[in-house]
């Protein structure tokens, strides 16, 4: 009857807490129920009673393999995948960006070709539209193959990557039409521009260092870009999504067009709920440089009763990992600082331990913002983000106090420094399974690179 079957946990799915016995066949959940082992006394079966039994994490932002200020993320698909497992995610959604003229077809195929052979958990990517109309041409077809979710930047013109107000506005309508939805990174990049270069002055960077990441990065660099989508939402009729929502003001905006009916979505990611502008105070505070940067104090407490309400749809990572000897580059100019955190590992440990242990979320909350949500809003579910029969066993089973204090030298990424070291978390997954294979037993890696799968999508109309 069973392979496996996973006994007297709390199973956390769709809104509910229950004591029962979770029985595996061979991919797939087949049973929910108790003494399930009565029926197959020869399956492998794992004791979690006094734990929680949730869906493995899914993680619909981030970058592995990513070219960026003329070097590359530190995690590729090895490493990133690997951290991921260890953190509880079993699904991560990566991003395929066109290089130059490049099509998007042509980027997702070089995508495929870094995780072929190395994923360890289950994997779909984000087509990225860099040059319109030329990519507009290929949305319908990439639909149809699986890919239904196409990302924009607002900024990134350096890159090549930015896309402008006809771009964003041209998309939602084709989008529309063939059921697909647009991701934007929402930051005004004509006035960022123009911030960044009047305080791009030796005397200025002597003076300040990592702080002018945020003194050019104000808050309505962000509202103002998330402004606009709504506005080109609200006109096209089409389906929009706001990737790393870092501030108040954003979160503001979003809910209010929520209930006027836009069709807009928004995330945020865990280094919002819990790190603040002080970080670039540091000695090391180049470190912390993301694109955007985390924010206030006010503005994690804003975050959190979006998560909390739902208007913020989903927590995910924006993982994009830089070693100490690639940050350090910058050589004092913050304007050459690469950008990103290391996330993956601490998705769960993070959202768990700041939200359900300090009263934040209830543990139903938790699981729907960082598993079952992404996995619906995506066109993942009821195949992730959930515990049901026919859904496939991607399972963590975590304990619901024991905390594990964060080290880099302990972790999977390649990264040599961690923006959480030293932290004590709980949440870490002491057993992991993607598709019914355990990935993580007693906290370490057991995994095997080529596990992992590509995973087509459909959003619903």
């Amino acid at each position: 009857m069973f392979d496996l079957i996973i006994q007297g946990g709390q199973v956390v799915a769709d809104g509910r807490c229950v004591c029962a016995d979770v029985g595996v066949r061979g991919e797939k959940i087949a049973a929910i129920g108790e003494n399930l082992a009565q029926a197959a006394p020869h399956a492998k079966a794992i004791d979690a009673r006094g734990r929680y039994v949730i869906p493995g994490g899914v993680d619909v932002h981030v970058h592995l393999h990513l070219p960026e200020s003329a070097t590359r993320t530190a995690d590729d698909y090895d490493s990133g995948t690997r951290s991921a497992a260890c953190g509880g995610v079993t699904t991560v959604i990566d991003f395929a960006i066109p290089d130059g003229d490049e099509s998007m077809a042509a980027a997702i195929d070089k995508w495929h070709a870094c995780a072929a052979g190395r994923a360890c958990v289950d994997y779909s990517l984000h087509p990225s539209i860099t040059r319109w109309p030329a990519h507009g041409r290929e949305i319908k077809s990439l639909i149809r193959k699986g890919y239904p979710t196409f990302k924009q930047f607002m900024i990134y013109a350096r890159q090549g990557w930015q896309s402008d107000d006809e771009a964003s506005f041209g998309a939602l309508e084709v989008l529309r039409e063939h059921g697909g939805m647009l991701m934007l990174h929402a930051e005004s990049s004509r006035v960022l521009d123009l911030l960044i270069a009047r305080h791009h002055t030796a005397a200025q960077m002597r003076r300040h260092g990592a702080w002018l990441h945020a003194l050019t990065r104000p808050h309505f660099i962000e509202a103002e870009a998330i402004e606009r989508v709504i506005r080109w939402t609200r006109a096209t009729g089409g389906r929009s999504f706001i990737v790393h929502m870092s501030t108040a003001d954003g979160a503001d905006l979003v809910r209010r067009a929520q209930h006027e009916g836009v069709n807009v979505l928004a995330e945020t990611c865990a280094q919002y709920l819990v790190l603040d502008e002080s970080a670039f105070k540091r000695k090391d505070g180049h470190l912390w440089a993301t694109c955007p940067q985390v924010k206030t104090p006010a503005d994690q407490q804003r975050l959190w009763e979006g998560v909390k309400r739902g208007d913020v749809c989903n927590i995910s990572t924006d993982t994009c990992a830089f070693t100490r000897a690639q940050k350090a580059t910058w050589r004092g100019d913050f304007t050459k600082i690469p950008m990103g955190l290391p996330g993956l590992e601490t998705l769960l440990p993070i959202v768990y331990t700041h939200g359900v242990l300090a009263g934040r979320l209830t543990m139903a909350e938790f699981v729907d913002r960082c598993c079952t949500n992404p996995a619906r809003v995506m066109g993942l579910y009821p195949r992730k983000g959930t515990i049901a029969v026919g859904s496939d066993a991607d399972l963590a089973i975590i304990h619901p106090t024991k905390t594990r204090k964060v080290d880099w030298r302990r972790m999977q990424s390649n990264c040599d420094w961690n923006p959480y070291q030293g932290w004590k978390l709980a949440g870490f997954p002491e057993h992991a399974f993607c598709r019914g294979v355990q990935i993580v037993r007693d906290y370490k890696f057991t995994g095997q690179n080529g596990h992992g799968r590509f995973l087509p999508r459909e959003l619903a109309r």
